[in-house]
């Protein structure tokens, strides 16, 4: 098993909702993982490692994204519609609470 830090359908550019985002490059089916954006981790500070994927994830009211928080402590990405090429890729949490949506 190899690493990516994003998957290669999106990409990092600038967001009108905050600084950076990420956004589809290619159209996105439902639940699609994007991969882990956190490791749950008591020792760091807000009990969290950040991956880049869970770095670049802006906040929507009306996200096209969710956590899955799995037995491992890793909190995983996923779509849940269908994503545009061009859509920015959003999540609905609170800073530091996205496993407790």
């Amino acid at each position: 098993m190899t690493y990516r830090p994003l998957p290669l359908c999106v990409t990092v550019t600038n967001s009108a909702i905050e600084g950076l985002g990420l956004f589809a490059i290619e159209n996105i089916p439902v639940g699609f993982e994007f991969g882990i954006s956190h490791i749950l981790d008591e020792r760091f500070e807000n009990g969290y490692i950040r991956t880049p994927l869970g770095g670049f994830i802006n906040h929507s009211a009306e996200a096209n994204c969710e956590t899955v928080v799995d037995n491992d402590g890793f909190v995983r990405i996923k779509s849940v519609v269908e994503i545009n090429v061009g859509d920015e890729i959003t999540l609905r949490y609170n800073l530091y609470e996205v496993n407790r949506i």
